[in-house]
């Protein structure tokens, strides 16, 4: 009886689930930003939706990608006083803004090259996952600050850095 009991609350929930992607859905193809953040790779309906939520639609509040990155959380906190420099992790942020942009770039990297190779050069420099992940998010920054000022969906022939390193991987393999 328990067992049939939670299969029904589940089946219950995931129709709810369904229901309320499609909602997401709808409205992200609505807003007039939704292809460029739906063209980001991996990033789905909620992921997209989630980015351009947290983002917003005030271009003018990010003048520059610095001040969406360091909103972001992606940016690291510099302190400096006399001889002693200290860089750290930088808590004053969004902390859904954070969230949303790591989560999006730590995706990113299973199925993008550029992204993949920014992670594992972290990695190797001995970053951890987690800093490694915020390393790749301020560089996914840049690329969707300036798709969403230019008010164009991501194209990854446009995107130089991955360009050469596709050009890097054609030469490597001839």
């Amino acid at each position: 009886m328990i067992t049939r009991a939670f299969v029904a609350v589940l089946a219950s929930l995931n129709a709810q689930i369904k229901t309320l992607e499609a909602q997401i859905g709808a409205q992200l193809a609505d807003h007039a930003d939704g292809h460029i953040f739906t063209s980001l790779p991996r990033s789905g309906t909620v992921r997209a939706a989630r980015l351009l939520t947290e983002t917003g639609n005030c271009r003018a509040r990010f003048p520059d990608p610095e001040s969406l990155i360091c909103l972001a959380g992606a940016a690291p906190s510099t302190r400096q006083s006399g001889k002693h420099k200290a860089v750290t992790f930088r808590w004053a942020v969004s902390k859904q803004l954070r969230d949303a942009v790591c989560n999006f770039a730590d995706g990113s990297r299973h199925d993008h090259p550029w992204a993949a190779r920014i992670y594992h050069d972290a990695i190797a420099r001995g970053k951890d996952h987690p800093h490694a992940i915020r390393i790749l998010a301020r560089a996914w920054l840049y690329v969707i600050w300036h798709c969403w000022h230019d008010g164009v969906p991501y194209d990854p022939q446009r995107h130089q850095a991955l360009q050469r390193l596709l050009a890097e991987y054609q030469t490597a393999a001839a």
